[in-house]
């Protein structure tokens, strides 16, 4: 039983594992029904649950389907609807569900409540997203850049606009697979110190979007105004410079990807030409939250890596 609340858990060579078998598993479906179980049915029996205290799309459909095509079930809950929306500790409802469940994954704002999950739970916890880091977002990015016929080690991956934690999570990639990050980011907005350590040596931020992109192998944004974010206005003006549009994209390498986490915001951290253009696979990297999870599952279950 193993937690994968940063892609540190995973390491190395658990990413490696985790990004091979969602190829593996991915190319074996090719042409079947969403709804069908995968052949083998690893998670016959299982149970995730599954809790939201922030909205999605791309994070709640694609582990519901994962569990599905692995052959499990999943149970979803907002936080609202929960005793946990009314003030019952963290704790006490990671214990009850480890009477339930196989397997939590949650969704929420703060970093530290999935570290007091996985403390009171002796089931796996799974990041879904929190305010310090995506990892399942960066797994689903790199399965997206591996497809494209790369390899991990020596890209360079340019990031424009908010250091957020997207971003801690695509440097701490960086320096577990080897590839560098260059991030542009406006004053104010920079990442902290210990975000730029986690690419060990292997991220840095500058202030120009030209120097980020130059020779680029991959190019990513992220939406630049986050739900219930105070002060949009502000930070819009000073985001607007690093907005990705084709003559930025044309500073990167003539065959570089963009990518983005979505929600997007057409007209603000990235054009249409851009995000709806030749060079953008947004839409394989939405469908690869679904592959690159169900990998993250076996691997939280011991069956690889």
């Amino acid at each position: 039983m193993r937690d994968f609340l940063n892609l540190s858990d995973a390491g190395a060579d658990g990413i490696a594992a985790i990004l091979a078998d969602a190829l593996d598993r991915k190319a074996a479906r090719l042409g079947w029904a969403r709804g069908k179980v995968d052949a083998d049915a690893p998670l016959d029996g299982h149970l995730l649950a599954m809790i939201f205290e922030k909205n999605s799309t791309r994070t709640r459909f694609s582990f519901d389907v994962a569990m599905r095509q692995l052959g499990g079930m999943p149970i979803v809950a907002d936080a609202g609807t929960m005793q946990l929306g009314r003030g019952e500790p963290i704790s006490d409802t990671a214990r009850v569900l480890d009477g339930y469940v196989d397997a939590i994954m949650i969704r929420t704002d703060d970093h530290a409540k999935v570290i007091e999950m996985a403390e009171h739970a002796a089931i796996p916890v799974i990041n879904g997203l929190t305010d310090a880091s995506h990892p399942c977002q960066i797994m689903a990015d790199m399965l997206t850049i591996l497809e494209t016929g790369r390899s991990l080690p020596g890209l360079k991956v340019a990031w424009l606009g908010d250091g957020n934690n997207v971003l801690a999570s695509l440097m701490e990639a960086g320096g577990l697979m080897q590839f560098d990050v260059v991030a542009a980011c406006p004053q104010g907005y920079q990442p902290s110190e210990s975000d730029l350590a986690l690419g060990q040596g292997r991220a840095r931020c500058v202030a120009r979007a030209e120097e980020a992109v130059e020779g680029a192998d991959i190019v990513v944004t992220d939406t630049w105004i986050s739900m219930g974010q105070a002060h949009a206005d502000t930070k819009l003006a000073a985001m607007m410079p690093y907005q990705v549009d084709a003559a930025l994209m044309a500073r990167a390498k003539p065959d570089a990807h963009f990518l983005h986490c979505l929600p997007a915001h057409r007209g603000e951290e990235v054009t249409a030409a851009v995000i709806d253009g030749p060079q953008s696979l947004i839409w394989a990297e939405a469908e690869n939250r679904l592959h690159a999870q169900k990998s993250i599952l076996r691997w939280c279950f011991g069956q690889i890596g």
